[in-house]
This record gives C-alpha cells, sequence and structure tokens, in this order.
C-alpha cells in the first residue's frame, strides 16, 4: 500500500497515524509540508528515522526544493519527481491519503 501524507507533523498527527497503521514493507510519500517530517533535524521526532526500518520512504523532491530541504534529508529517504509520484501510485494498487 502507498500512503500519501501532505500536512507537517507539527501541524497534525496525519503522519504518527500513518506510521503507527501502515503495514510493514508499505511506501510512505510525503509531499507538501510533509516534507520536513524527513529533515536530518526533524526524523526522531517525526518517527521517520524509525519507519526507514519498516517502509519505504519518500519525498517528492519539487516540494521539498520549494522549501529550501534538499539538502537537508536524513539518509535513507528516497527523493523523486512527479513522475516518480505517478509511477508510485500505479505501482500500488492501494493508495491511503492522510490530510
Amino acid at each position: 500500500m502507498l500512503h500519501i501524507v501532505n500536512r507537517s507533523h507539527a501541524q497534525t498527527s496525519s503522519l504518527q497515524s500513518c506510521l503507527r497503521l501502515a503495514q510493514p514493507g508499505s511506501a510512505v510519500l510525503l509531499i507538501e509540508d510533509a516534507v520536513y517530517a524527513a529533515t536530518a533535524a526533524a526524523a526522531q521526532a517525526s518517527g521517520i528515522a524509525d519507519a526507514l526500518a519498516k517502509h519505504k520512504v519518500y519525498v517528492l523532491q519539487p516540494d521539498a526544493a520549494a522549501r529550501g530541504l534538499g539538502a537537508r534529508l536524513t539518509e535513507g529517504v528516497t527523493t523523486i519527481d512527479y513522475a516518480g509520484f505517478v509511477d508510485l501510485v500505479a505501482e500500488h494498487t492501494n493508495n491511503q491519503t492522510w490530510l
């Protein structure tokens, strides 16, 4: 399953709920303000550091770049472009968006 999160971990509990309920092996895609959770400074507090052991975590690169975070992402997070976003959606027949 692909889980798509668009809100910052500091704004809502969506990311924490997602990570708590996602089955091991699921993919987690952080878009919009959720990309802040994947920075080296926030990875521990947001739960992303622990999630990397159970899930493949992706960040939408244009959203990270728009927020000046490109070089500040934690190790293990994969950046993708819009084409990669489409590929992830096509690859995972089940998608859950966390608002």
